[in-house]
């Protein structure tokens, strides 16, 4: 099968705080998991330490009073030598009262390192953190964790632990460092209420209402979900990072509504949260705080009345439990691959508790220096063996050496590119955010092709410049694949990305982003790119599915639509590109976050519109099209623009009527908003109704910045009447 690959390189600096919502540190690659062990491995430089339980094969309490002698280390099957040898349990904890292990809550999670506690008084504590995502959780749900937190606070607390109390809400808080206090406890506890995050839930999917009626309409909100998904679990890795530096094991116990994912447009997040715990030694146990649930057929309050024959069916049932299980799931994996225990469907939220007393209470810890020197990122597996019998040992059988990019040759280096692209695990240490889009390319053809944009940005955050004479330059490498369903390769993209600024400080508060294009015939295709920075050699992947639609099975033949706050002068060379229209060429907000100061440009396609027959020899037939966009919050339409007509095809070659729109964001105010496409083809009497969600954001006034050559103007016209005019020929 023949494919062509159209590359159409924009490197540019998009909106400022694009991701503004998400922390944008460094995360670790992620380790191998191991279900059926619950204790993790931590490297720091060369020295290995991992924890270990041992218990008594008949009563599975556990054995005390051994020595670095009873045990054997073999990392790959060679010794090691055990240089660090400790037992940590709670009974021997020294209480430290109101001494915190920071010494003062601020905003950044645990980063202040003028600790009270140091790590000998740590030693033998339980370090618990208390974490409510409040953006989860409806206000029931939040006021029964909080009963959970408040009841083991008075009741199940002993004087071993030290808890802390972290909330996500607009942005990830420390409302209470590591303490025995509790009144300082459930004083933090006490201060949250069910509206904190009203701006930052996720929004609604596809329900069962969709199940049989097309014409009922569900915002699209995928893209929103994806985003606010990723904010979520990158606290994850906020939180662990934070604590890396603490050896003791470290539980946190996460009270949710539930995450939700679409597909695997979070895997490379969630790995990162993952192997950021395992990393800091921190397990986690997830509690679903929505308890038992009586699932309806009919759905909640939430959902609209149903149509069709699906709550007769079982259809409807079956979606909605499929739908609650997708919220639970990625709670499960969180505290499966980390050690610790999810707890769901159960409105007794104090077995949570025990668990983490209970795994926490007695423990081994052993460390090593490897000897094997090579800084290769190679997984290692570890065995060890105790020599008392009727016994039974728990650790983590491995881990990734650390890997140094610096001293790797160029074909290593193009090695690294190629096995990361090959690789099931993804690479997270640089945030990567894609998104695809498709048009149709040709008419009348037997198997339909589309032009697919591919949009994939980089937060600036991310990405080392180095001084080079006046400017600041730092250099990217873009590689990417492209497979159909039987996984034959499709199409490859190879791109080494300069970048030159003159002020590096200004970029790395806005994001660089790089477009390219594929054409395909329509069908199912799986899309990865990975991205590395090559001062450091981090890397960062995004994977994704692709489905080209047959529009022959469409009553209205409607393109992609594409949002987006940021245009520039096409060429001569865009003439056949799709995001090209009116002498401009779209660039896409991935995201969908705006500001009150931007305009938000809107451009999508209706292909083969009905034609009424002519009514005299001298007339031609007519075409006859109507299109308006509006915002809606809720029920509540609060703004939609002119309605628009057309009355010819104006892209002949795609046989498409292509429409452009321009909408100063001034006049709506800060919010989450449903962004609705109406198109009618009122000659064929068919129509259609996308939506998708969108953050609108406050304005915040930036520090007056350098222009930076590679940064794509907008250029806002001067009036909000939508642009319809066709691309150029």
């Amino acid at each position: 099968m023949n494919v062509t690959g159209h590359l159409r390189r924009l490197t540019s600096l998009a909106l400022v705080g694009l991701l503004g919502g998400m922390p944008m540190a460094a995360q670790d690659q992620a380790p191998a998991t191991d279900t059926q062990t619950a204790y993790t491995l931590k490297v720091d430089s060369d020295l290995v330490l991992t924890n270990i339980v041992v218990r008594d094969k008949k009563t599975g309490e556990v054995v005390r009073g051994l020595t670095a002698a009873d045990f054997q280390v073999q990392e790959n099957g060679k010794p090691q030598k055990i240089i660090s040898f400790d037992f940590q349990s709670v009974d021997q904890a020294a209480p430290l009262n109101e001494a915190t292990v920071n010494g003062k809550a601020g905003n950044t999670i645990m980063g202040n390192m003028n600790r009270t506690a140091n790590s000998a008084q740590l030693r033998n504590h339980r370090l618990i953190v208390m974490f409510f995502d409040i953006t989860s959780m409806q206000p029931e749900d939040l006021e029964r964790a909080q009963d959970a937190a408040r009841n083991y606070i008075n009741k199940q607390m002993q004087p071993a632990d030290l808890v802390a109390v972290v909330s996500l809400d607009h942005s990830l808080s420390l409302d209470r460092d590591f303490t025995a206090n509790k009144e300082l406890l459930l004083s933090a506890v006490n201060a949250y209420s069910g509206t904190q995050g009203a701006g930052f839930q996720s929004g609604a999917t596809s329900t069962t209402n969709q199940a049989e009626d097309t014409t009922s309409f569900t915002a699209d909100e995928s893209e929103y979900n994806d985003v606010n998904t990723d904010r979520e679990l990158f606290a994850f890795a906020d939180i662990a990072h934070s604590l890396a530096y603490i050896n003791e094991k470290k539980s946190l116990l996460y009270f949710s509504g539930g995450i939700q994912r679409d597909g695997i447009e979070n895997q490379a997040s969630l790995h990162a949260a993952i192997n950021a715990s395992v990393r800091a030694n921190m397990s986690i146990y997830s509690v679903d705080a929505r308890g038992l649930e009586a699932i309806s057929p009919l759905g909640d309050a939430s959902t609209g009345s149903l149509r069709g024959t699906s709550s007769y069916n079982g259809a409807a049932l079956q979606n909605n439990l499929d739908s609650n299980f997708n919220t639970q799931e990625t709670m499960a994996t969180l505290s499966s691959d980390t050690g610790g225990k999810a707890f769901f469907d159960s409105n007794d939220f104090s077995p949570a508790f025990q668990r983490i007393q209970q795994d926490t209470s007695a423990y081994y810890v052993i460390g090593f220096r490897s000897t094997d020197s090579a800084k290769d990122g190679r997984y290692r597996r570890l065995s060890i063996k105790i020599n008392r019998p009727n016994v039974k040992i728990e650790y983590r059988p491995g881990y990734y050496a650390p890997a140094d990019y610096k001293h790797a040759n160029r074909d290593e280096r193009e090695r690294q590119l190629q096995e990361q692209l090959a690789s099931d695990l993804p690479a997270t240490d640089v945030e990567v955010y894609l998104q695809a889009y498709y048009f149709r390319s040709d008419t009348g053809a037997a198997q339909p092709r589309f032009y697919v944009p591919v949009s994939l940005i980089v937060p600036g955050s991310q990405i080392p410049f180095v001084r080079g004479g006046d400017r600041s330059k730092a250099t990217l490498d873009i590689i990417g694949e492209l497979k159909n369903t039987a996984g034959q390769d499709m199409a490859e993209i190879r791109q080494t990305v300069k970048l030159a600024i003159d002020d590096s400080q200004q970029v790395s508060r806005k994001n660089i982003q790089y477009t390219t294009g594929f054409t395909l015939p329509l069908g199912k295709y799986h899309l990865k790119f990975v991205v590395r920075e090559n001062q450091t050699g981090r890397m960062g992947s995004f994977e994704t599915d692709i489905n080209l639609p047959d529009l022959k099975k469409f009553p209205l033949k409607l393109s992609s639509v594409v949002l987006s706050s940021q245009r520039g002068p096409s060429g001569k060379k865009d003439d056949d590109n799709p995001l090209s229209n009116g002498g401009f060429t779209w660039v896409p907000n991935v995201a969908h976050v705006f500001r009150t100061d931007q305009h938000m440009y809107l451009l999508y396609e209706v292909y083969d519109p009905a034609s009424a027959p002519a009514k005299a020899p001298a007339t031609k037939p007519g075409v006859k099209v109507l299109t308006s966009i509006e915002f809606l919050q809720g029920t509540t339409k609060v703004f939609e623009t002119p309605l628009v007509e057309a009355t010819s095809v104006n892209v002949p070659g795609r046989d498409a009527v292509a429409f452009a729109f321009d909408i100063p964001l001034d006049r709506l105010n800060a919010g989450l908003y449903i962004c609705q496409v109406n198109v009618i083809d009122d000659t064929g009497g068919s129509f259609s109704f996308p939506r998708q969600a969108l953050l609108v954001r406050a304005t915040t006034p930036a520090p007056p910045a350098a222009a930076s050559p590679s940064a794509t103007p907008d250029s806002p016209p001067s009036s909000a009447v939508p642009n319809t005019r066709p691309p150029s020929p």
